[in-house]
């Protein structure tokens, strides 16, 4: 079964809008290599249509100028995009195709193909929001930047109910990026204070 995972851009305060205003200061070799890690190793993107768009908007482009950052952009265009949208898509990027019928029912055909290559959101914050409030994404990648933006959409809305994670891996980059991977977890477990006073140092 193959698993979905998402990467996202985030600040101290989680918002996730227009990380191009204020992500590329931290973006150092460390960051290229885990976003490489993960977008330039999918052979499948799950896009929500605003991505998609910004993406296909530059990255045909440079891959044609045959700049240094081709390579990537060809990795980009050989990967199956698989765009989330009501609206019909402009097929003008190779390999692309939009989901059809209710987004749960495809992500999970998606993920029950063969093979056990993960498939990878980029962005997408209205995708990501779906997928785990549906109990279907398996991997959510923060790369948590050093600064509070303090406007903007924040990944995750006011409501009700908590959503717990369990922390599989982190590092911390020289920028002061954490790079961090969780997968969502079924409870946050019970806790009182009468259970945590019992860890408080002892004098």
């Amino acid at each position: 079964m193959r698993k979905i995972a998402a990467q996202l851009f985030i600040s101290l305060d989680g918002v996730v809008e227009a990380p191009d205003q204020w992500h590329f200061p931290y973006f150092n070799e460390e960051m290229g290599a885990a976003v490489d890690a993960t977008l330039g190793s999918a052979d499948t993107l799950l896009l929500g249509r605003r991505t998609y768009e910004s993406f296909a908007g530059a990255w045909p482009g440079r891959e044609a100028a045959g700049g240094e950052d081709a390579p990537f952009a060809k990795v980009l265009g050989d990967a199956r995009k698989i765009v989330v949208s009501n609206r019909p898509l402009d097929p003008g990027w190779r390999n692309s195709e939009r989901v059809e019928g209710d987004l749960a029912g495809a992500v999970t055909a998606l993920k029950n193909e063969p093979g056990t290559d993960r498939v990878w959101i980029s962005g997408s914050v209205s995708v990501v929001r779906q997928l785990m409030a549906a109990g279907l994404l398996d991997v959510l990648n923060l790369l948590v930047h050093p600064i509070a933006v303090r406007k903007g959409l924040r990944l995750f809305e006011e409501g009700e109910a908590t959503v717990p994670m369990t922390l599989l891996s982190c590092e911390a980059f020289r920028t002061g990026v954490l790079n961090l991977f969780y997968s969502p977890t079924a409870g946050a477990g019970h806790g009182t204070y009468e259970d945590a006073k019992t860890h408080l140092p002892r004098h």
